[in-house]
């Protein structure tokens, strides 16, 4: 029979001396048997778990007091592994009645064989079919991972398998051994006794925020942890050997739930499985279909009487309801709830939202100063005046007829609440922002990293990703064809060459990459251009009807920027796809990496997708459309599509805010409430139609494991991340368009706050806790955007807007040095007569006869030499404008490393707290190690008084009084244990197979 091929692991992150022991592969025929018969549900047959739940027995459910613990309601649930069980099916062959299961071997190619006594009167035989083979297959990989786990000193706890198949819930508990050793080694900073208070000096700023701390307290959301905070613990990392620094009163609540789970599921990400090709973690067993999902609970229900409160149910109260919009965020329990990673974006969600509100003011202040000078704007007036008779060249061929310049007098108007000199000045205010949003968020993030103790933490060792495992393996196998036998048994723990993957075997993976990003964003260009079709082939339809004529350009625009928004939705969801497939391909070593790959394409592509458009209108459209008489043609019939009268600035803004605020309305808010919904309605129905599972859920109270089970899994942040990068981008790229995009922003995120609040706590499965110091690749992001919003803002007042243009000729050609006459200056002349045959007006009703036609150029009149070239203000604009780029871009770079040099990225009360806090730390160690000497020095006086009578052995007696005093020492140090706890032990050490490596002193 040929023997399982075990091949060496991949090249991942060891943990030196803390790998576990996987215990010997089970023979041909021996097979590990859990009882799952409800009638001996007390007894196993070499059974890995310690004990068992009866879902059907009323008496386990009456002794149930929390939904939180095990059967014995003292140990509690910190993790839970689930899996799909499906019993064996067939009818047999001989046997008894009786029902109870014969012996069985399972060979490990999915054969069955058949034991010697198993042919004995009372056995059965059961053929198995590929389903049930591969069932056994994966329920003894379970059993050896299990087994595993307790040989780390975890606890486990599950029901019987009693029905033909379902969900079976394995509950882990982590010993307090467990959570001291796991601890110490990750280096978790724990409170130590010493508390000191956080003195502010008496300077300006903090006489300025404590009178703003006054003015918001109303604000603050009712949370215990905000009723002090000038008091501060001292914190050092566990440690086992100095249990005295620290403030130990009770076990079981000494880490909370959050480092609880965070510390088992560091044991389930290393704890590897043999029988499963040797794969290391719980992710790996999850890819390979072994388990279903794996995750900690939450603290109990959300909803409820509040004499029962838990973190969860105050968070839902206090921050993930509509009705506690205007509260702040209680970022310090989100934190300890979720973990440093989840409190982190919820920090700068929340500083982004209160940055945008200076910038929304500012923006409504620019707009109403465009409200309030309209009517006392020159250039409108001008082109408003029905006297002034500008007769315009026709907008297309034959169908179009001439037109008079006053008829776009509202298109004139509304462009100037946009654009007007008060938006170079946001424009400025804007980029300065930007710098001040991500200069404040450095320091805000020193600041919660020195409250959160995250300062000075390592990078912790990343796991590799199942993929790049198997990936290795295979790789291996090939090399190595011939030596598989000498790879099983001389195993080399060191990392070769041959256990990574290079660049040779990266390069497929990359090619495709490139050439499918490539692809991607030739489509998004492809379908901008086919919009610009669609705009043109639809405004020479529309205008051969005379009764829509008159309202081409409203309806085109309209249409066009509906169907662009349609199109932007798809692909977004498109190109999420499409960049999680790209990165898989790439097979990248850990999840950090994979996460940071998968965001640079998303980000990319989505980037695209969502500005191309807006790109195009602020800075193509309207550029390359020619001159009457030789204009640019798209498949030889449809012109260019030109920029308004007015100019291309309120095409700008329209193309803007409808993207925006449809993406925010549709996508954000639509999308995230009506998918989750939808998808838990159908895992609903799904479960209710699963046959044997609706009769037991009938029959007892669901348990705290079920009810997170019915969430949706948590898939990370980076969706919630992208959402608002993009919507920075709206607002700071393009804002000199449309100075009320921050308004807007301002107001989806107050939404936006309380939805992925709501969703965080009531629908999504509580995610592992992740300790991290900054936010990563996003601020990186961040910073770019900021630096390139500068360059496009510039080129949008110089290129898209009219205030250079207007600027130049109020210094350099107007008579008066006023704006009179601007229009006639931007207005050239054409001689109809030069029109191509076949492209003048048919049927034309204008009123009088048109000899010469006007067109928005600087070109030469057709009675200069040079007719139609472009004339000296052409070039004197352009000049002007490139100076303005150059100026605004330098002028605006210069102010923000000046506001950078300006604020500090550490603030100075927090570095003087780490120094005092540092000197502190020193002085408490000094003290409770003096502390300790005394009472050992004592101990020893006392101990040799009473032995002075026996003046033989004196060294003996010194050494066992010194152990003594020792152990008296620790025991004085020690904190108070609840009767309960020896129980617990006790019964740990019945049920449970607990390696040594486990087994460390008690406090």
């Amino acid at each position: 029979m040929p023997s399982r091929t075990v091949t060496r692991e991949a090249s991942c992150p060891k943990h030196s001396g803390l790998n576990l022991k996987v215990p010997p592969p089970l023979s041909p025929g021996q097979l590990r048997l859990v009882n799952r018969d409800p009638e001996q549900h007390g007894t196993t047959s070499s059974s890995v778990i310690n004990n068992f739940l009866d879902p059907n027995d009323p008496t386990s459910s009456e002794a149930r007091q929390s939904r939180m613990h095990f059967l014995d309601n003292q140990r509690k649930v910190d993790y839970v592994l689930v899996y799909h069980y499906r019993n064996r099916g067939g009818q047999p062959v001989q046997g008894s009645s009786s029902g109870h299961r014969a012996p069985l071997a399972v060979i490990s190619n999915g054969e069955m064989g058949k034991e010697p006594n198993a042919s004995r009167q009372g056995d059965m035989m059961i053929e198995m079919g590929p389903q049930d083979a591969l069932e056994e297959e994966r329920k003894e990989q379970r059993e050896e991972f299990e087994y595993n786990l307790m040989e780390a000193g975890l606890e486990l706890e599950k029901d019987l398998e009693n029905k033909n198949q379902g969900s079976s819930f394995v509950r882990i508990h982590a010993p307090w051994q467990v959570l001291t050793r796991e601890a110490e080694f990750l280096k978790i900073k724990v409170p130590t006794k010493k508390m000191y208070e956080i003195k502010s000096k008496n300077t300006i700023t903090a006489k300025f925020n404590d009178i703003v701390q006054k003015l918001t307290l109303p604000l603050l959301p009712h949370i215990p942890e905000h009723s002090n905070n000038k008091m501060k613990n001292l914190s050092y990392p566990f440690s086992r050997e100095k249990l005295y620094l620290y403030n130990i009163k009770d076990k079981d609540t000494f880490f909370n739930n959050a480092t609880r789970s965070r510390i088992v599921h560091e044991i389930l990400k290393r704890t590897s499985c043999s029988r499963a090709n040797n794969v290391m973690g719980i992710n790996s067993l999850i890819a390979h279909n072994i388990y279903e999902a794996a995750y900690p609970l939450h603290d109990g229900e959300y909803e409820g009487p509040e004499t029962d409160m838990n973190d969860r149910k105050l968070l839902y109260q206090e921050w993930a309801r509509y009705g506690v919009f205007y509260k702040f965020q209680p970022i310090d329990l989100i934190r300890k709830y979720f973990g440093e990673k989840i409190g982190l974006y919820f920090a700068w969600l929340g500083l982004y939202t209160a940055f945008l509100i200076p910038a929304s003011l500012i923006g409504v202040i620019v707009f109403l100063y465009g409200c309030a000078t309209i009517e006392d704007d020159i250039p409108s007036k001008e082109m408003c005046d029905e006297k002034n008779g500008f007769t315009m060249c026709p907008l297309c061929d034959k169908s179009c007829d001439y037109w008079n310049l006053s008829s776009a007098c509202g298109t004139a108007r509304a462009s100037h609440l946009f654009d007007n000199p008060a938006t170079v000045f946001f424009s400025i205010f804007m980029a300065l922002w930007a710098t001040m949003f991500l200069e404040n968020w450095k320091r805000l993030q020193m600041r919660l990293g020195y409250f959160w103790d995250l300062t000075g933490i390592e990078e912790e060792e990343e796991h590799c990703r199942p993929e790049y495992e198997t990936r290795v393996r295979k790789k291996i196998l090939k090399q190595h064809q011939t030596h598989v036998q000498k790879m099983e048994t001389e195993k080399n723990e060191s990392e070769d060459e041959d256990d990574r993957l290079n660049w040779k075997d990266r390069l497929p993976g990359y090619l495709m990459n490139f050439a499918s990003i490539l692809f991607m964003i030739a489509l998004t260009f492809s379908i901008v251009f086919g919009v610009i079709v669609y705009r043109s082939t639809v405004a020479a339809a529309l205008s051969l009807n005379k009764s829509t004529r008159s309202n081409v350009r409203a309806t085109v625009t309209a249409t066009a920027v509906l169907l662009n928004l349609i199109v932007i939705l798809i692909l977004d969801e498109i190109y999420g796809a499409v960049a999680k497939w790209l990165t898989k391909i790439e097979v990248p070593r850990t999840e950090e990496s994979f996460e940071q790959r998968l965001i640079l394409k998303a980000f990319l592509l989505k980037f695209v997708n969502a500005y191309s458009s807006i790109f195009y209108v602020a800075f193509f459209k309207g550029r390359f459309v020619g001159r009457p008489g030789s204009y640019v043609y798209v498949f030889d019939n449809y012109r260019m599509e030109e920029c308004a009268p007015g100019g291309c600035l309120m095409e700008l803004c329209l193309q803007l805010s409808i993207i925006m605020l449809g993406k925010q309305l549709i996508q954000n808010n639509i999308f995230e409430i009506g998918i989750p919904k939808l998808k838990k309605l159908l895992r609903k129905l799904k479960d209710e139609t699963e046959p044997g599972e609706t009769a037991s859920s009938e029959l007892k109270q669901p348990e705290q494991w079920d009810l997170d089970y019915s969430l949706e899994p948590y898939t990370g942040l980076t969706p919630e991340y992208m959402e608002m990068i993009i919507q920075f981008g709206f607002v700071s790229l393009f804002v000199a368009s449309f100075p009320l995009a921050p308004l807007f922003a301002l107001l989806n995120n107050v939404i936006e706050i309380r939805l992925d609040a709501k969703k965080f706590v009531t629908e999504l499965r509580r995610p592992d806790a992740v300790r991290t110091k900054d936010i990563g690749i996003w601020f990186d992001i961040l910073s770019g955007i900021g630096k390139f919003s500068v360059i496009s803002n510039a080129f949008v007042i110089a290129v898209t807007s009219d205030f250079i243009p207007r600027l130049v000729y109020q210094y350099s050609y107007s008579h008066n040095g006023t704006l009179h006459g601007f229009i006639d200056h931007t207005l050239s002349y054409f001689n109809v007569s030069q029109l191509k045959e076949g492209t003048q007006p048919q049927n034309s009703n204008f009123d009088q006869e048109v000899l010469f036609c006007r067109f928005k150029d600087y070109r030469e009149p057709p009675w200069a030499p040079n007719q139609y070239e472009f004339s000296k203000q052409y070039w004197s604009v352009l000049s002007a404008r490139l100076a303005f780029v150059i100026i605004f871009q330098n002028l605006v770079m210069f102010l923000s490393v000046l506001v950078d040099w300006m604020i500090p990225d550490i603030p100075k009360d927090i570095s003087d707290q780490i120094k005092k806090e540092k000197s502190l730390l020193v002085d408490f160690f000094l003290k409770e190690e003096n502390e300790k000497l005394k009472m050992t020095d004592s101990s020893q006086r006392s101990q040799s008084q009473g032995e002075r009578g026996s003046p033989k052995s004196p060294t003996r007696s010194t050494r066992h009084s010194s152990r003594l005093s020792s152990c008296r020492s620790s025991r004085h140090s020690s904190p108070h244990v609840s009767p309960h706890t020896s129980q617990s032990q006790r019964r740990s050490q019945r049920g449970s197979h607990v390696s040594s490596t486990s087994q460390h002193t008690v406090v």
